[in-house]
């Protein structure tokens, strides 16, 4: 059953003993974080934690809540991130069987893919208090300052709701926001992003552009704007799909945009792509470096509106692993089936944490022609955002790519560099400040499978070293017995 709001899953968290509640006087300058860092870097993740008693505001913090693989299970309401990613595949996969009984029988499938589109309602949680105009002040947000190098105070965990000035299609994104005053902040929208395209059709128009944040909300609507959707599908109709249940949503009330009625708080306003935009940064970002200073749009607050007891949810990145490992890995398990839709040889990925998910991908193939690999590695290069990944290592199906052990063992096993390394230019990460150019630079490519005569490999290619099944549980048998 899918969880109603933010405060339902802290509620849940607690009573399967995730939570840690932190009552001591905390400064959101910078002490959140440290605390929040120790315990991101703690095994498994650590416990999500509530601060209820933030220096200058009466409101509680919640971070880390979705920092292990458990707490990001139950954001989504499974036990194992892949059941949503196989629940994805069954749809992807939906064949008009003969007869009518077949027919019959994937019904629930195909009204499966259209039950839950977002549900507009008149009133919500979310506007129990409304601030604006002059009454707008995000002081009383307890906004964390995350790093000492850092531009200002920052709101990390937002969606950014915007639309399409052309088509109406709407976008929620997730992108760091700097506040400045009591109600003027700085929009990061990078130019890979879709609210960034908004903003660019706006600014041709000459017209102002609305946009709402919303803060908190169920889960599973929190995680959809780090999913990295189509342009063409909202992400509150995939919230639905993963919660099972419609997203219940409101129209702001001095912007034409709708939010999710569950929220905690919303932010509401406009940008003027008229005006001068503001330098914004640094910011101690995901890489674990600062990304330097650069000007974005101004985003001025027209009106504030929160639950009467709002909760406000915040996150913090910086040197991995930390909480957006997590949010990533479920990005991993359940967008693999749209991946094999189009690469069908693909057996498994993973992105490990020292990556930063764009900067390391492992892929096992089902390996079935010379330069496989290659083709492999070019279709990853030309899905979405997997434009950006730096670094892609294509190993064999028999290869556990979720252990990089194993797999970096293989593959410096595998390669002849010269022969075996790819490189090629393209779009890069805003954020890689190691690339040639802001923004372009050059990807890299390794072959890590076992090697075909037609790809130049003329010598005798070895066995794996793997002990028989026989002798394994022969050994099993007596372990218990040798003391060990």
């Amino acid at each position: 059953m899918a969880f109603e709001n933010l405060r339902q899953f802290i509620d849940a968290l607690d009573r399967a003993g995730e939570l840690r509640r932190i009552r001591t006087e905390i400064d959101p300058k910078f002490e959140v974080t440290e605390i929040a860092d120790r315990c991101m870097k703690s095994p498994g993740g650590g416990p999500a934690l509530l601060f209820e008693n933030v220096r200058g505001t009466r409101m509680p913090l919640a971070i880390n809540l979705f920092g292990s693989r458990r707490r990001m299970a139950m954001a989504l309401g499974v036990e194992d991130l892949n059941e949503v990613g196989d629940r994805l595949a069954r749809m992807l996969n939906l064949k008009v069987p003969e007869g009518l009984l077949g027919k019959l029988a994937m019904l629930p499938q195909i009204v499966e893919m259209t039950k839950f589109p977002p549900r507009r309602v008149r009133s919500a949680p979310c506007q129990e208090v409304v601030l604006k105009g002059d009454e707008v002040d995000l002081g009383l947000l307890p906004i964390i300052t995350c790093w000492p190098q850092d531009g200002g105070p920052y709101i990390t965990l937002p969606m950014v709701i915007t639309r399409d000035p052309e088509t109406g299609i709407r976008n929620v994104g997730m992108y760091r926001i700097q506040v400045f005053d009591r109600n003027t902040t700085a929009m990061h929208w990078q130019r890979h992003k879709g609210s960034a395209r908004h903003f660019d059709l706006h600014q041709r128009r000459g017209e102002r552009m609305e946009v709402a944040v919303a803060l908190g909300g169920d889960p599973a609507t929190m995680y959809c704007p780090t999913a990295p959707l189509p342009p063409s599908i909202d992400e509150f109709l995939f919230a639905g799909f993963l919660r099972s249940s419609p997203v219940e949503l409101v129209k702001g009330v001095t912007v034409d945009l709708e939010v999710p009625a569950q929220a905690e708080i919303v932010l509401e306003g406009y940008v003027d792509p008229k005006e001068e935009m503001l330098v914004e940064g640094p910011f101690g970002d995901h890489t674990g470096f600062y990304s330097l200073a650069d000007r974005y749009p101004a985003f001025h607050v027209t009106a504030l509106t929160m639950r009467k007891d709002p909760v406000y949810p915040t996150t913090i990145v910086g040197w991995p692993p930390m909480e957006d490992y997590y949010l990533g890995h479920a990005t991993e398990r359940i967008f693999l089936p749209l991946s094999r839709l189009i690469l069908p040889e693909i057996v498994d990925y993973h992105m490990p944490p020292e990556g930063i998910f764009h900067n390391l991908i492992f892929v096992a193939i089902d390996k079935q022609y010379p330069g496989h690999a290659y083709k492999v590695m070019n279709g990853l290069w030309g899905q979405g955002l997997m434009m950006l990944a730096k670094l892609i290592i294509v190993v064999d199906k028999d290869v556990n790519v979720h252990d990089p052990v194993e797999a970096w063992c293989t593959v410096l096993n595998h390669i002849d560099p010269r022969r075996d390394v790819h490189f090629t230019p393209g779009p890069v990460d805003v954020l890689d400040h190691a690339s040639a150019s802001f923004t372009f630079g050059t990807k890299m490519g390794i072959d890590g499978t076992r090697k075909w005569p037609e790809e130049g490999f003329a010598r005798d290619w070895p066995d794996k070293i793997v002990m028989s099944d026989e002798v394994k549980q022969k050994i099993d048998q007596i372990w218990d017995k040798l003391g060990i």
